[in-house]
């Protein structure tokens, strides 16, 4: 009964984390609020220490909760991303007037939920982790009190993510009600089994519509605007990457390993939402004046090349989607960083225009931005060229050669959007004032991990794509 529980070991650790970080706060002076940072960090960095740990170990409560080598992948992600998600915001938060500990501590509670979310192997227990990291997270967004756009951010997604949740657990009940059990082995054997085929069909396609929500797949990507540019920009960094790795997380554990024997019925509308989804954030993207918008519809857009992998299936798709995910983290924190960077008086530096001139005033900022967007974009040798090349590669290994065209012309597209922001920084002058780095030294290292870690991992992908094949391979 002992080892019932090691599986749980990595969420209970940050769970506890959360709870020092609050209990710390509340006898912290408003001046020693950096004990809360490193609390934190601690607490982020043995999670991840156990996981790494007890890899392997026996499920915990059945088999439902697994820490197989996939789930300490993702861990492994979301202890990095939250690490660095804090770190970009300690000198945000402070300036915002936003309660440090309180922010810290809802970063932990939702990391809590996604290593739930990458560990399920039960619909009822993903569905927990998803509301546990949901709630924390419709919190974090309306953190910023004083602006009205940041309660509007937080309203809206609260909305969404109850209308989102409303399509998946009816999805569940209909499986359910196919198959007998919400375990997700129980589900894969009855498959082949006289279940009623129509209502499990349902049941699946309606699953599918809740993590397309929570991905911000189109046609369900409406909310993400408004929400990721009224957030604070910490926070719509972490909902960009963290959430959206945990969701992918969940389709590929459910969808590409254990419904695998249902890929006929449901590869198709996947592939729709794929096209539909990379063409509608790019084309959208060009026309935003706004860099934190433009960075909201590029995030649907990767959204959409993600969808590549799962199309692809298989070990390569797979593996793709996996090493994919870490690469957009990278460039993604990174771009959010450098906007988290800026300041224009009472609002946040997002316009195009405020990036003028920064290549002259933060040299160190406007080169690392540059890199992000290049990356973001698909040149070579930077993480997004290699991502989208692994992509693409099992797009067409798999029959999908056009998925694949239509990726490569969308990336196309979307050069013209990053490229923006390069010009500005330095072709234009103007723009605002941004951080110094003795003003926000855990921002410049953020961003200087980012950076790094961008171009390591177009480089030198090798260690990365061996860590995404030995997570897939736990799955069978």
């Amino acid at each position: 009964m002992a080892a019932d529980y090691v599986a749980l070991l990595p969420a209970a650790q940050m769970l506890v984390a959360a709870i020092v970080v609050l209990v710390l706060d509340l006898f912290t002076p408003a001046d020693e609020k950096g004990v809360l940072v490193w609390t934190s960090l601690a607490g982020l960095a043995l999670s991840a220490w156990v996981a790494l740990r007890f890899r392997g170990a026996e499920g915990a409560f059945g088999n439902t909760l697994l820490l197989d080598g996939f789930a300490v992948f993702f861990i492994l992600v979301f202890a990095v991303v939250a690490a660095l998600t804090i770190l970009m915001s300690v000198q945000y938060v402070r300036e915002s007037g936003i309660r440090e500990g309180e922010f810290y501590v809802l970063i932990l509670l939702s990391a809590v939920g996604m290593i739930i979310m990458a560990s399920a192997n039960d619909l009822i227990l993903f569905f927990i982790g998803l509301e546990t990291m949901s709630i924390a997270v419709y919190v974090l967004a309306g953190m910023w009190r004083s602006r009205a756009e940041s309660a509007e951010s937080a309203m809206k997604y609260f909305l969404i993510g109850a209308f989102a949740t409303g399509f998946f657990l009816y999805g569940i009940a209909l499986i359910y009600g196919a198959t007998g059990s919400t375990h997700l082995d129980r589900i894969a054997e009855a498959l082949g089994g006289p279940q009623a085929a129509l209502l499990l069909t349902a049941g699946v396609f309606l699953v599918l519509v809740g993590l397309a929500f929570k991905v911000a797949a189109a046609p369900f990507h409406f909310w993400v605007p408004d929400v990721y540019d009224g957030a604070p920009t910490p926070v719509t960094a972490f909902m960009a990457v963290a959430v959206k790795a945990a969701a992918f997380a969940g389709w590929a554990r459910i969808f590409l390993h254990q419904w695998e024997p249902l890929r006929d019925e449901w590869t198709p509308a996947v592939k729709a939402l794929a096209i539909l989804t990379m063409t509608l954030g790019n084309v959208l993207a060009v026309t935003q004046s706004s860099v934190k918008r433009m960075l909201a519809y590029s995030s649907i857009a990767h959204a959409g090349y993600l969808m590549i992998a799962l199309v692809a299936g298989g070990e390569v798709g797979a593996q793709a989607l996996l090493f994919y995910v870490v690469s957009y983290a990278a460039m993604t924190l990174g771009a959010f960083a450098v906007v988290a960077a800026l300041k224009a008086d009472d609002r946040e530096g997002a316009a195009y225009a405020d990036f003028a001139g920064l290549g002259y005033r933060k040299p160190f900022l406007a080169m690392a931005m540059s890199l992000f967007m290049l990356s973001l974009a698909g040149f070579p040798p930077l993480a997004g060229f290699t991502g989208k090349f692994y992509l693409f590669r099992a797009a067409v290994a798999a029959g999908h050669t056009d998925l694949a065209v239509i990726g490569v012309l969308n990336s196309l597209v979307s050069v013209f959007y990053y490229l923006r922001v390069i010009l500005m920084m330095y072709m234009q002058e103007g723009g605002v004032e941004a951080k110094s780095f003795r003003g926000a030294p855990y921002l410049y290292a953020a961003v200087g991990f980012t950076a790094v870690a961008t171009v390591y991992l177009g480089i030198l992908p090798t260690g990365a794509l061996y860590a995404s094949l030995g997570a897939i391979a736990s799955l069978r």
